[in-house]
């Protein structure tokens, strides 16, 4: 499937309230401008508050994404959360599933629903009967505990009981978003392992704006 995404000013769904987190990140950056560009009241959980860009609209909640309190004071407004973090690490191992937890809890909480977040094409690679044998051996022990921690996020996600979609992108790099690219269910089409930053923020807004892909997990690449 090809597809580009190039939502409407405000995506025909109104001026619903977003908490993004990783705002301050490559994806999560092109996330929050076009938030904030469409008009989109924005409530950001970031570790430091001046990394944030100052715009109207935009409310900003110094704080960790595996601090449940300040996830919550992020979500408690919100209408929908995308969640544009990635691993960082041997430094913060377990975030993203950390992180998964205090969001979809703040959620059942607050009443919100829509839950998007970005997750990786390679922590699946195992479950790809068309992905190459020699990358099956060899990727998931270069990144066995980053790996872990996005399989773990998607369980506790699936586990949640929202209105969730799993944006499963492949090597992620910097480059200016392309006219188009190309979807799978699960697994990333044959052919380049490639995507933009920018691309990925673009399908996590179609899927917002669209209410698209509920309860899917679309590999994404050029």
């Amino acid at each position: 499937m090809t597809a580009a995404a190039q939502p409407g000013p405000a995506g025909g769904r109104g001026r619903e309230r977003l908490a993004i987190l990783g705002a301050t990140g490559g994806i999560g950056g092109y996330v929050l401008s076009w938030a904030v560009d469409a008009g989109y009241p924005v409530h950001v959980l970031a570790r430091r508050a001046s990394a944030v860009p100052r715009r109207p609209g935009v409310t900003v909640t110094e704080g960790d994404a595996t601090d449940p309190a300040a996830v919550a004071d992020t979500i408690a407004t919100a209408d929908a959360v995308l969640s544009a973090l990635g691993p960082r690490g041997a430094k913060t191992p377990g975030l993203l599933a950390s992180a998964a937890s205090a969001v979809t809890q703040a959620m059942a909480k607050s009443g919100a629903r829509r839950l998007i977040c970005v997750s990786a094409a390679g922590a699946f690679i195992n479950e790809d009967p068309a992905a190459n044998p020699l990358v099956k051996m060899i990727l998931p022990r270069i990144f066995a505990r980053p790996f872990a921690d996005v399989r773990e996020m998607e369980r506790v996600v699936r586990a949640s009981g929202l209105d969730w979609t799993l944006v499963r992108p492949t090597r992620l790099v910097d480059a200016p978003a392309a006219s188009g690219y190309r979807l799978r269910d699960r697994y990333p089409p044959p052919g380049l392992t490639r995507i933009a930053r920018a691309d990925v923020a673009q399908f996590m807004i179609t899927a917002l704006t669209t209410d698209g892909y509920l309860r899917q997990a679309p590999a994404i690449c050029w």
